[in-house]
């Protein structure tokens, strides 16, 4: 297996708000997106993230779609700068992001903050000064 992750799908309780926080507050570029398509594509740097009904992902891996609390992983966004890293989050939070932890210097040595999207996703905005993921 080629070590590589190709899409990111999440599973979302409304598509079209989902959509305009994606494309409209994030600026994420749309891939082959028609009004009332069941899924959203979204074209990323190295990988896709698609947005999908959250019941109807649920259906097509055969698990039970409701569950509370933390999901066991985060999303990560990586930039150049500190400062870079307060402008992505304001972005977020104007968009309709809900801060989890406001930006900040970090343990390990960086610089991150954490927000949830419409539907509690954590994302993570960091400034890794050690090795540039960006």
């Amino acid at each position: 297996m080629k070590p590589k992750i190709s899409m990111i799908t999440l599973g979302v309780q409304n598509v079209a708000r989902s959509l305009l926080f994606y494309r409209d507050g994030l600026g994420f570029n749309l891939h082959n997106y028609k009004d009332g398509d069941i899924c959203v594509m979204f074209q990323l740097e190295g990988t896709w993230l698609a947005l999908y009904p959250r019941e109807a992902l649920a259906e097509d891996a055969q698990v039970a779609a409701q569950g509370s609390g933390f999901s066991g992983f985060t999303l990560a966004h990586n930039v150049k700068t500190k400062n870079d890293v307060d402008k992505v989050f304001a972005k977020a939070l104007a968009a309709g992001a809900t801060p989890a932890k406001m930006p900040q210097d970090v343990f390990w040595g960086g610089y991150s903050g954490y927000f949830a999207d419409p539907d509690g996703v954590l994302w993570e905005i960091a400034f890794n000064p050690f090795t540039d993921l960006t």
